[in-house]
């Protein structure tokens, strides 16, 4: 499994880091998927061999956020 923090932009309440929790946490390859909407930031713990970054940034993206890799 690898670890993938992103700074996610545009949550303003806890549906909203439900919500990418729930998505990103049902896609093939996601072990897991914690959303801290203080903080706006997720970490998502994959399988890279079934899921790639850039899949989960772009259905993050569907929802309407911007989220990209924390350096």
């Amino acid at each position: 499994m690898t670890s993938l923090t992103l700074n996610i932009e545009g949550m303003h309440c806890g549906g909203c880091a439900t919500g990418i929790q729930m998505i990103t946490s049902g896609m093939d390859g996601v072990s897991s998927s914690f959303v801290d909407l203080d903080a706006k930031k997720g970490t998502i713990e994959y399988d890279e061999a079934k899921v790639k970054p850039e899949e989960i940034i772009s259905e993050i993206g569907k929802l309407g956020y911007t989220a990209t890799v924390a350096s």
